[in-house]
């Protein structure tokens, strides 16, 4: 063991140092990184190639100890790739993503090594074991608070979007992005990257890693039996104009079966040439991606290399997998450094890429947001001609790209179909081919591939990046691009930064594809958001017409860290409010639209624009009948909640404005209230949670194909008479 007084301060809470490591006299005296540079002077010398694989024993050590010291998490996918991780670093390219969740404690190891992770007070390698997997710590997938890590990673099929939306709004700048076995299987990478790189043929500079080690969570990986050619052949026939493969078995002396090995049983010279092989070939791939070329590096080497278990066995750890287990200390010793090796590798970390990855990567400053100046609202006659409430967003959208050149608008169904042409006519759809008749263009902000989850996952991204966005889909289909909407807005909850909300604009509702049948009616995607207001940065917003929604944009247009979402109908619709009045609706969560005095006072609390039709038919019975009613117009049920339903007091640029006892008694307190909505009933919870007046739901139920509107919410129950039934029933 060596003596205590040569270990360095960061070094409290390694278990095991090495006596001695092979050529160290050689090539480890001084930094391969000099002081004042910021990466390796190149990729053949040997003192760096030398220095990566120490890089490459360290990333591995800490990954499987921190694991280790929890008994969970996941250190063997990781473990097959830090040699990879380990050249990026050492040529200076610290603006690392990834799609692989799983992958987080080697990435956690990392920006421990380059002393990113001392902004959150982890300064030991204790501290790094301490706070792995615990509240306010470090989180057992990656997330958004996490000093010097650019992108939350959590479900398969994602990190692609981040490296893309980064490599936009970052034209001069790297960024690697490891994509996993199990991601690669996901129909979304290969076909988010392909029509982004039709879309911007001249954005490479983004670096998909494949890493390849042949085994997925529990078994093989279904990309297994591919051979080298064929993985080639596959990223080739989708558009890659270099793929780039380094297989460890062509360096392999220890004679392993199988088409995957690990290169911790080779030779240390052949160690020393596989890590080479690795340096170059990632400098190749960089160089190639920020020269114009869509490039991918593949890099193939057993899962679990160097720690406790090999294959799909490595993947996670499990309860009685300790520190002290035989086969887990085993690993440990035979991956473990001198003291001086610690300081050399730990040099070399903080100085790539110009310091602390904390301090230095895109995601840690915020980019300038272009003056969009006053939106050009225009507010129509109350009882007017009847107006699509979509197309006067969309004039506001158009204004919002012309003045801000990052600024993008995805759809994957066509905003044509939903009533925003107009924004297609002033930002033009981005397309190879020029057709005046189709608005599309080469240089356009309007991203259209026939993906929801392209559609989501770039402007998701880009709000997370720092721009300004906006999401389009039809509500039915909204579903497939939620999941990487749900990653950011938590991301957006946690950021240290302040960033653009991510908004979506869903349109065509349930209540307008009467012909379309269920297939295109699906507002049960309104429990998604239901269920996640209470996360505390989440406002779903309602507007009532063609004057409520552009004050909805432009409320959700000035705000920061949050996800909003906003539901219209793209039919022509009566004008029935004015700005004050949604203004109002934003600040206390509804107004009163419309009270007719009566022996007795019914409620109606109405979700929606078009549900707003039998609702105020509903008050015309009541009244015939002698009975009071008020019709109250929902814009923003997020702020009817008590403040102790949501997590308010955890988000980042918190929101902490919810109505007041008074102020929701004077909308909602009656002899009787009935909730209604074209959606879920879950959107009326906060309602009915603070109501202590006689109160029912009467909410979506299913889809069938009908004539109209009217035809839909009658199958679902959604009519005057039925809402006068059931207000009288409560009355009595």
């Amino acid at each position: 063991m060596t003596v205590a007084s040569t270990i360095p301060a960061f070094c409290q809470g390694i278990q095991h140092f090495a006596e001695s490591i092979p050529e160290f006299e050689t090539y480890g005296q001084e930094s391969a990184i000099a002081q004042g540079e910021t990466k390796i002077s190149s990729p053949s010398d040997p003192k760096a190639v030398y220095q990566t694989l120490l890089g490459a024993e360290a990333l591995r050590y800490l990954t499987l100890q921190i694991t280790a010291s929890k008994q969970s998490g996941h250190p063997g996918g990781f473990a097959s790739i830090a040699e990879g991780i380990a050249a990026l670093m050492m040529l200076g390219y610290k603006n690392i993503i990834t799609e692989v969740g799983h992958h987080a404690p080697g990435f956690y190891s990392n920006v421990f090594l380059d002393r990113s992770l001392e902004d959150m007070g982890i300064e030991t390698v204790q501290q790094l074991r301490d706070r792995f997997r615990e509240t306010h710590g470090l989180l057992g997938h990656l997330s958004g608070q996490i000093p010097g890590l650019l992108n939350p990673a959590g479900p398969l099929g994602q990190g692609q979007h981040f490296a893309m939306a980064a490599a936009r709004l970052h034209p001069d700048t790297l960024f690697p992005v490891t994509i996993g076995d199990g991601g690669i299987g996901e129909p979304y990478v290969m076909s988010s990257i392909a029509h982004f790189h039709t879309a911007y043929p001249n954005v490479t500079n983004f670096l998909p890693i494949l890493v390849w080690n042949g085994y997925s969570q529990e078994h093989h990986s279904m990309v297994s039996t591919k051979t080298n050619d064929e993985m080639k052949r596959y990223f080739t026939g989708n558009d890659f104009q270099e793929v780039i493969l380094v297989d460890a078995k062509d360096y392999d002396d220890a004679n392993q079966t199988g088409d995957y090995v690990d290169s911790s049983l080779f030779s240390f010279k052949q160690r020393l040439a596989f890590t080479q092989a690795i340096l170059e070939n990632t400098a190749k791939a960089a160089q190639s991606a920020l020269d114009g070329k869509l490039t991918v590096l593949i890099i193939k080497q057993l899962k679990g290399t160097g720690v406790h278990k090999r294959g799909a066995k490595s993947h996670n750890l499990y309860p009685g997998d300790t520190v002290e287990k035989d086969y887990i200390v085993n690993a440990l010793k035979e991956r473990a450094l001198t003291p001086e090796a610690w300081e050399l590798v730990r040099n070399n970390f903080t100085r790539a890429g110009g310091g602390s990855a904390s301090k230095t990567v895109v995601t840690e400053k915020e980019i300038p947001l272009p003056d969009v100046g006053t939106l050009p609202k225009e507010e129509y006659s109350v009882g007017g001609e009847k107006k699509v409430a979509t197309t006067a967003m969309g004039a506001l959208v158009a204004h919002v790209g012309k003045q801000d050149p990052n600024f993008i608008v995805s759809n994957a169904d066509g905003n044509a179909a939903s009533g925003i042409n107009n924004i297609n006519q002033a930002l033009k759809i981005i397309h190879p081919t020029a057709d005046e008749d189709y608005f599309q263009q080469p240089q356009g902000q309007v991203y259209e591939p026939l993906s929801e989850d392209a559609c989501a996952g770039l402007a998701a991204s880009t709000a997370l990046m720092g721009a300004r966005s906006l999401w389009c889909s039809y509500e039915s289909f909204a579903i497939n691009g939620l999941p990487i909407w749900q990653t950011v807005t938590q991301a957006m909850a946690e950021l240290r930064r302040a960033t653009p909300s991510t908004i979506t604009l869903f349109t065509a509702g349930a209540l307008e594809q009467g012909r379309n049948g269920w297939t295109h009616q699906r507002p049960e995607v309104e429990n998604y958001f239901a269920g996640m207001m209470r996360n505390g940065n989440i406002f779903p917003l309602f507007p009532c017409d063609a004057n409520s929604i552009q004050v909805c944009y432009e409320w959700a247009l000035n705000t920061k860290n949050k996800g909003i979402t906003i539901t219209a109908s793209k039919s022509g619709l009566p004008v029935r409010s004015t700005f004050q009045q949604t203004q109002e609706g934003l600040e206390k969560g509804a107004f009163i639209l419309q009270e007719t005095p009566g022996n007795q006072m019914v409620v109606l609390a109405v979700i929606g624009d078009m549900t707003l039709m039998p609702a105020l038919e509903a008050a015309n019975q009541l009244e015939a009948q002698g009975l009071g009613s008020k019709v109250v117009s929902v814009i923003s049920p997020r702020r009817l909640y008590r403040p102790s339903d949501v997590a308010t007091e955890n988000c980042a640029e918190a929101d902490t404005q919810f109505i007041s006892d008074a102020d929701f008694n004077t909308l909602f307190q009656g002899d009787a209230l009935i909730g209604i909505t074209g959606g879920s009933s879950a959107m009326l919870e906060p309602i009915m949670l603070r109501s202590t007046c006689p109160r029912d739901t009467l909410a979506w139920k299913r889809g069938e194909t009908a004539a109209s509107a009217n035809d839909v919410m009658a199958i679902n129950g959604l009519t005057a008479e039925n809402f006068v039934k059931r207000a009288v029933s409560l009355l009595s």
